[in-house]
């Protein structure tokens, strides 16, 4: 269910989201967090732990590694897949934080290409940047 946008400010780098469900490690998986964005279908599913309870607000931030970013021409501010965890990223640079990128891509996240020819530094704020986020993105608590 689509429920109303917050209206109280944050950091424009902070994710803000509704914690869905706490994970437990398994065999085969390390313990995730699925967070709700609000105003959207978006349920991602990130690598760590969240302190609070099922359904209320938790205020973090998103971190990600890229295969390769690359600047794009056109297109909209996306995660993909809507359910699961991110693979597909699409937005626009708001921030240079030593040697990541932070992209708004409906939530923000922070990204670190991995790609030796490039660098934080390579991208300018405002750019719009399409990339592959590699497995185990994680989510840490504010």
């Amino acid at each position: 269910m689509i429920t109303p946008a917050p209206t109280t400010k944050i950091d424009s780098k902070l994710c803000r989201g509704v914690l869905e469900q706490v994970v437990p490690e398994s065999a085969t998986k390390p313990a995730h967090v699925i967070i709700g964005v609000p105003n959207t279908s978006y349920q991602i599913h990130l690598v760590g732990t969240a302190r609070g309870e099922i359904g209320k607000t938790i205020i973090g931030t998103i971190h990600a590694k890229a295969r390769r970013i690359d600047v794009v021409q056109s297109g909209g501010r996306y995660l993909e897949p809507v359910y699961g965890r991110p693979r597909r990223v699409q937005g626009s640079v708001i921030a240079i934080e030593g040697n990541s990128v932070v992209v708004n891509a409906g939530v923000p996240v922070h990204v670190e290409p991995t790609d030796a020819r490039q660098t934080a530094a390579s991208f300018e704020v405002g750019q719009f940047v399409s990339f592959d986020a590699l497995d185990g993105a994680t989510f840490t608590q504010a």
